[in-house]
């Protein structure tokens, strides 16, 4: 599949580098609406976490994926219900310590290759989205048709080193009011 378009609008980077190493299922049912790095003014994208903002009321098969996917995953750290309508699980990245500041400046490539395979192989190895990350975890392999589908010179792309721009940490952070903090069910 060779490059004939490069995304121009920025996409939730914590929705396709970090949540498909939750290792829930690409194609179930109940996905989160959006993901975070952060949510002001409790986390920071350097506290090393995930947050994933759902809507119970949405979907019926919510309960049950919350009982036994969610609830029994090993990274959950805090569940916040907001309201009857949104409600957030806070997953710790807190293990990944390098691989998390490369993800954070934008240096995909330079995270270990575990990681890279475990998040290329969450997408559908037919789709354009499969693609891309490859292109953005593995950018060397692709210098040469991105320069030619931006008409840049490749040398300037191997300058730059990444095919992907880092995440945007204010479109990166939720910003959501919660009701009440004393229904926090800290998990550690």
């Amino acid at each position: 599949m060779a490059i004939k378009s490069v995304y121009s609008k920025y996409f939730q980077k914590s929705k396709v580098f970090l949540y498909p190493l939750l290792g829930i299922k690409r194609g179930v049912k109940v996905v989160p609406s959006e993901t975070y790095l952060a949510w002001d003014p409790f986390y920071i994208p350097e506290d090393m976490k995930l947050v994933c903002l759902y809507h119970p009321q949405e979907k019926d098969d919510y309960e049950t994926f919350e009982k036994n996917v969610l609830l029994k995953h090993n990274r959950l750290f805090d569940i916040q219900t907001i309201d009857k309508n949104n409600k957030l699980f806070i997953f710790d990245f807190s293990d990944m310590g390098s691989d998390w500041d490369n993800f954070l400046k934008g240096s995909y490539s330079k995270m270990q290759n575990k990681i890279k395979g475990d998040i290329s192989s969450f997408f559908d190895h037919k789709s354009a989205n499969y693609f891309y990350m490859k292109s953005y975890l593995y950018p060397s392999k692709y210098f040469e048709e991105y320069a030619e589908c931006l008409d840049i010179e490749v040398e300037f792309l191997k300058s730059v080193g990444e095919l992907c721009s880092k995440p945007d940490f204010e479109k990166e952070t939720l910003m959501m009011k919660a009701k009440k903090l004393e229904n926090s069910e800290i998990i550690n």
